[in-house]
């Protein structure tokens, strides 16, 4: 099985009226989520770790995860409230304002003994859930379990007007690096956390650190990947007609996952044991992955008779 852990939140993102005057609309989002259903969509038995509400957006959440395969026996269902996210589109990137005070996804604790993760292939966290402390504090004690077996991915995701010190949130975002075998940033992230240091640069001191995979998505320029033994990778994203890049970056991630899985590559030696030619043709098809999602509106991933793949 493959496990995401984090957050599961309601997305109203932009459209226009019979008026042709700004809307919004309604969907099911959170990164991790999106990640797990994607994952679920290409065919991998996935389940997904956090807190659901009860609540009307929390059904909502239930029945879209339900509906793509995703396995909620190891979430937490609360009476919280569900996390809003309004979306703005400005210059081609996503923009984002929260509403997540008291929420199901900030409320969640990890049930130490609720997971058999000696089941468990790849254990995915990242998003919004690391920002407060005791969603840090409790992924910490979900990845101190899963990491003698399973195989550690790491997506930050940043989201800038929820972090109130940033030193601090520069701090944890390293610390949770330092656990992962598999790491991806969009750009806009590596800026975030690393400023103007050389993507080369910092790659290298990851994989010095043991981490195996470190991957950089670029938008419409495509990805970039280190790996110890393969080397540096690009690939370059598919040429589409894009609706909104909501949800890109997890697709990506899903899609990365899953084909790693797909080739017996995805548990910590295997991984670290991929070769250039497998890794080009993994990072492809999570670039196609994501340019599928780009083409309609909200986080909507491919299922996997939309896309194929060369294995």
């Amino acid at each position: 099985m493959l496990i995401s852990c984090g957050d599961a939140l309601i997305d109203f993102v932009p459209t226009r009226n019979a008026e042709g005057r700004e809307a919004v609309m309604p969907a099911v989002g959170g990164s991790c989520l999106n990640v797990a259903i994607g994952m679920a969509r290409l065919g991998a038995s996935t389940g997904l770790v956090g807190g659901i509400s009860t609540d009307m957006f929390g059904r909502m959440i239930a029945d879209h995860a339900a509906a793509s395969n995703v396995e909620l026996g190891l979430a937490t269902r609360s009476d919280h409230q569900t996390t809003l996210a309004f979306v703005r589109i400005v210059a081609g990137e996503s923009h984002y304002a929260f509403y997540d005070a008291e929420t199901a996804t900030r409320n969640w604790t990890y049930r130490r003994g609720s997971i058999l993760f000696d089941r468990v292939e790849a254990l995915h966290v990242g998003s919004t859930t690391l920002v407060n402390d005791q969603g840090a504090a409790e992924t910490k004690a979900l990845i101190a379990d899963a990491r003698p077996t399973s195989t550690i991915s790491f997506d930050p995701n940043c989201r800038p007007n929820l972090v109130k010190d940033k030193p601090s949130y520069l701090a944890r975002m390293a610390e949770f690096a330092a656990s992962a075998d598999l790491i991806k940033m969009s750009d806009v992230d590596f800026a975030y956390l690393h400023g103007e240091e050389p993507y080369q640069q910092r790659a290298s001191a990851m994989l010095g650190q043991g981490i195996s995979l470190v991957v950089i998505t670029r938008g419409n320029n495509g990805a970039i990947a280190w790996h110890a033994g393969a080397g540096q990778i690009e690939v370059q994203a598919p040429q589409v007609a894009i609706a909104d890049t909501i949800g890109a970056g997890d697709s990506f991630q899903a899609a990365l996952l899953f084909a790693l899985h797909k080739q017996g590559r995805l548990a910590r030696q295997q991984l670290k044991e991929i070769g250039a030619d497998e890794l080009r043709r993994v990072l492809s098809f999570a670039a196609n992955c994501a340019g599928l999602t780009c083409t309609r509106p909200g986080a909507d991933p491919p299922w996997s008779h939309e896309i194929t793949w060369s294995w």
